[in-house]
């Protein structure tokens, strides 16, 4: 499982919306609050640094080093 979430802008949309979406567990009410815990799904991509979603589309915003030995 190779890391795809790097970016920083990326990680902190991800966290800003993870704690939106777990407020909703204190704002509503009844059994629709428990639907806030989705947020708790771009906290942990954020945590592990992989995202399914990018990996089913291939993408990524993880920087690879690139080498800067070879010369012309």
């Amino acid at each position: 499982m190779e890391k795809n979430v790097g970016h920083p802008i990326d990680k902190v949309a991800r966290v800003v919306l993870g704690v939106v979406l777990l407020s909703l567990v204190f704002l509503l009410e009844g059994s629709t609050r428990w639907f806030g815990l989705i947020g708790l799904v771009p906290i942990v991509t954020v945590v592990v640094g992989w995202c399914p979603g990018y990996a089913i589309f291939g993408l990524s915003t993880r920087q690879v080093a690139t080498d800067k030995t070879e010369g012309p």
